[in-house]
């Protein structure tokens, strides 16, 4: 018993640290290893969701002078709306026609990181402006909540995507993340997914994480953050090509 509370912290720790270093919200880590520590699926998305505030304001006020403050209320709003009507609507869309425009969204934002250097024209003319942050957060919550994951996985990439400073995208990332994990709580939480035990470890884990990982956040530099972010999202595109595929 004692041992298996031990894994718990560590899956906490590690994606703590994560979520600390890039700004996401540590899902990509902790589902599937919570579900290989032998909880079923569901109860790995409603711990998931439980912990990534918590997590998440750790990190967001070890970076709170990197927040996007004028467009930071348009990415929670966005985030919260599509979070909650994707995550009561799961199952409305087939599986495989969601992996693929999902995978379809990683690629484009994993290009995005990296077109003010590719085609930087063109990059120059896509700015961070209330609309296309209100609407583009809203996809990308709504589309991840359909998942059962939540938009803190893509959150980071999207906004550097959008020109704000990577240091910055994480911050406000982080910023966003604490609210749009409420929106699926008392959803998980009514279906009795939660299964508490294992979620206190895992959330302390994951607030020792956050910290550390926001700490050696703030003294790497963007391009290592942004290579990190784009490795972890192709990962996680190539996790869901795999899924779909079996």
């Amino acid at each position: 018993m004692i041992l298996k509370f031990g894994v718990y912290i560590g899956i906490g720790l590690i994606s703590g640290f994560m979520s600390g270093m890039f700004g996401i919200g540590g899902g990509t880590l902790r589902i599937p290893l919570l579900n290989l520590a032998g909880l079923p699926l569901l109860s790995a998305f409603g711990i998931n969701f439980l912990v990534i505030p918590f997590s998440s304001f750790i990190g967001a006020l070890s970076q709170r002078r990197n927040i996007a403050k004028k467009i930071v209320v348009y990415a929670i709003i966005g985030g919260v709306l599509g979070e909650i009507i994707g995550a009561y609507s799961v199952g409305f869309i087939p599986t495989q026609i969601l992996a693929i425009i999902f995978v379809f969204l990683c690629f484009l934002v994993a290009f995005g990181i990296f077109s003010n250097k590719i085609i930087p024209k063109l990059s120059q003319k896509v700015k961070p402006t209330r609309g296309n942050i209100f609407s583009s957060s809203f996809l990308v919550s709504f589309i991840t909540g359909l998942r059962g994951g939540s938009g803190a996985q893509i959150f980071p990439a999207l906004f550097n995507s959008f020109g704000l400073e990577t240091h910055k995208a994480i911050a406000t990332s982080l910023t966003v993340s604490i609210f749009t994990a409420f929106g699926a709580i008392p959803i998980y939480w009514n279906r009795g997914n939660i299964v508490w035990l294992p979620a206190f470890c895992v959330l302390i884990g994951s607030i020792i994480g956050a910290r550390i990982g926001s700490k050696v956040s703030l003294k790497t530099k963007p391009i290592l953050l942004e290579i990190g972010l784009t490795i972890l999202i192709m990962a996680l595109a190539s996790t869901v090509i795999y899924k779909s595929l079996q």
